[in-house]
């Protein structure tokens, strides 16, 4: 169980893959009002970290824990309090924006009137009123990322876990989504997979980096960046996995 404000608690996270070690006993906890930048370099762990706590992919060794509720002991009522954003958002390229954001609320138990209001506060959110009626085969990389989005925050979850959020969007969506972020965050815990430093910056309250399934660095986005001269996170993960 956990404890006080912590939204999220991981001890001793394992992920095997036949010989594979792809997460080697990784313990943190994520508290409300966090929002927790999730970095590493590619193959480090980090979405099979996410797809783990989320229940997307079954445990090795270790625990994970969402508000209190054991995600093996427990999926059904940890799932309820996620929104998952995964890597490529999948998503069913048939139904129209607004049909697939019907039937994810449908999915997570909403009806009628609730129904309703959360699908139009996820449209508006996301700003999707440009493609309600479109296919999302039709839509372009950035909107399709958006409905993602939009289907993890329809049942105002308490906590959310977002495998690269602002992945395909331009320069004024980017800076939409983190400011959407940021005004969630007061009262939900955050995971933010990210490749970008100046998003870790932007919205970042706590930066996590792992390097071969394990936590070398677990400090502020200032301190971050204070390993970076160039502003490449890609030099802090050469850096970080040398020392340690």
């Amino acid at each position: 169980m956990t404890t006080g404000d912590t939204m999220i608690s991981i001890d001793g996270l394992t992920k095997d893959f036949g010989s594979l070690r792809a997460v080697d006993n990784i313990s943190l906890d994520v508290k409300k009002g966090e929002v927790l930048g999730f970095l590493g370099p590619n193959g480090a762990g980090k979405s099979t970290t996410m797809k783990m706590v989320t229940g997307y992919l079954p445990i090795t060794g270790g625990k994970a824990a969402v508000c209190g509720f054991d995600v093996e002991n427990h999926p059904l009522e940890a799932k309820t309090k996620i929104g998952y954003l995964p890597e490529g958002a999948p998503l069913y390229g048939d139904m129209t924006t607004t049909g697939f954001l019907n039937f994810i609320a449908e999915i997570r138990g909403l009806s009628g009137e609730t129904k309703q209001k959360q699908v139009a506060y996820a449209i508006e959110k996301l700003q999707l009123h440009p493609v309600m009626n479109q296919p999302i085969d039709t839509l372009s990389k950035g909107f399709k990322r958006r409905v993602g989005f939009a289907q993890a925050i329809l049942h105002d979850p308490e906590v959310l876990i977002l495998d690269e959020p602002t992945d395909g969007l331009d320069p004024n969506q980017k800076h939409q989504v983190r400011e959407l972020i940021k005004e969630m965050a007061t009262d939900k815990a955050i995971v933010i997979s990210t490749h970008i430093l100046e998003e870790v910056e932007a919205v970042c309250t706590r930066a996590v980096i792992i390097a071969e399934g394990r936590i070398v660095f677990d400090d502020t986005p200032a301190n971050l960046k204070a390993q970076s001269s160039s502003g490449n996170l890609d030099d802090v993960f050469r850096q970080l996995t040398l020392v340690n």
